[in-house]
């Protein structure tokens, strides 16, 4: 029997819907998406991109074997402070004893030992090369009292180099209110790049040449004959076998010591 038109369509319509509503619910394996990764937030910086070069693009350079030049700070006047007392003839027998080319594993030590003994202060011109291989020894320079002067990086001749390597050697030396240019070969150019380090230029006034290893008691005579109130004596702790300085100096301040000298250091 025909069942009337009025109550067939509402019956087809509630079919379709029901087969509409379980196809969507049913998941279909080709159109459902990828799970997202997940995002981490990382503690501290992320690994920073190589540059071309091969160094960090995003944190500090390798150091090179030589530093590069930071930009000068503007050459204002330096204020003195307290401890920048450059009358160095004001104070009686004083000496001011002072050591190039360190700091050596070897001879630093026991210049640091003698001047122990002694109780004598001192300035270590040290150079940028050795304190890279000896920093310990910079501290214990430190740490004993004595001062540390810049003696540029390698011992080059500044004189003899265009304004950029100049610039390049008084960089890379130890920070410090003093440079003393090797050989002691200056000009006025030199003078004025390490003023814009803030560098003032010590050279000295008995040079004792036991660069030339010639014999201790030459080395010691030299030291006695120029000793003065307010003397500035060279001597090395670096640059080869220093024995004869060590010896001289036991020698010598022995004696100087019995005509009422005492040692300070520069205030670099």
């Amino acid at each position: 029997m025909t069942k009337p038109p009025g109550k067939v369509l509402p019956l087809v319509a509630a079919l379709l819907c029901g087969a509409v509503l379980a196809q969507a619910a049913t998941p279909d394996a080709d159109s459902a998406p990828a799970a997202s990764p997940a995002v981490r937030m990382s503690a501290g910086p992320s690994t920073p991109v190589g540059s071309k070069r091969g160094e960090p693009s995003s944190s500090k350079p390798v150091v090179p074997s030589v530093p590069p030049v930071p930009p000068p700070a503007r050459p204002a006047v330096h204020k003195p402070g307290p401890g920048d007392d450059w009358n160095l003839t004001g104070h009686g027998k004083v000496l001011y004893l002072t050591f190039d080319d360190g700091p050596q594993h070897v001879w630093t030590p026991r210049v640091l030992a003698v001047l122990r003994k002694h109780n004598a202060h001192a300035t270590f011109f040290v150079l940028g090369i050795q304190v890279a291989q000896f920093p310990e020894l910079v501290t214990a320079e430190r740490a004993a009292g004595h001062r540390v002067g810049n003696h540029t990086f390698d011992h080059k001749t500044l004189t003899l180099l265009p304004e950029a390597k100049i610039r390049q050697e008084i960089a890379g030396g130890v920070r410090s209110k003093c440079l003393r240019p090797p050989t002691g070969a200056t000009n006025a150019k030199i003078q004025a790049i390490a003023a814009a380090y803030h560098q003032r230029q010590v050279l000295w006034d008995v040079d004792t040449r036991d660069w030339e290893k010639p014999g201790a008691a030459r080395v010691e005579h030299a030291i006695l004959a120029g000793a003065r109130p307010g003397a500035i004596i060279l001597m090395h702790d670096g640059g080869g076998d220093r024995s004869q300085t060590v010896a001289a100096l036991d020698r010598a301040l022995t004696k100087l010591s019995k005509q009422g000298y005492t040692y300070r250091a520069l205030p670099c």
